[in-house]
């Protein structure tokens, strides 16, 4: 996992943690309520209760099993973790840019592919100017790398 991805996972634990005591607040004023097996409110924290002791634990396993890699001291034109490839679509001439990160920081839709992903297998060891040929949904697709940086 790279820093950035470690220190946003902290991040998110704390506020997690922080917001324990407003959902116990929150199950003592609905218990005060009266019968609970009606009472909405009661369930409705019960259950926000459970699932933020749920990701609480998820990100503490997480963060207590990860293996840090602080990209910014990598000098390298290989691709490896952490990299940040610009891409060019041999067919439409399409530029795409992202980071290969670890799998729990993963959002594509910020420019940030897992490392298991096909696309980050492909380019795993290649360099500015390789060509890459990657299985996609709608067939092979080919593209050249352009840049390579470690961010």
């Amino acid at each position: 996992m790279t820093l950035k991805g470690f220190q946003k996972l902290q991040e998110e634990l704390r506020k997690l943690k922080a917001e324990r005591p407003q959902i116990v607040e929150a199950i003592s004023a609905a218990r005060s309520l009266g019968d609970l097996s009606e009472n909405a409110e009661y369930h409705s924290a019960k259950e926000r209760q459970g699932i933020v002791e749920a990701r609480i634990m998820d990100l503490e396993d997480k963060l207590s099993r990860a293996t840090v890699i602080d990209i910014s001291k990598i000098n390298s034109d290989t691709i490896r973790f952490g990299a940040t490839v610009e891409i060019v679509d041999q067919n439409t001439n399409v530029v795409s840019k992202f980071q290969i990160v670890g799998n729990s920081e993963a959002d594509v839709k910020s420019g940030l592919l897992p490392i298991t992903a096909p696309m980050a297998k492909a380019l795993i060891g290649k360099t500015i100017d390789d060509i890459v040929e990657v299985n996609a949904p709608g067939g092979i697709k080919s593209y050249k790398i352009v840049g390579v940086k470690y961010i």
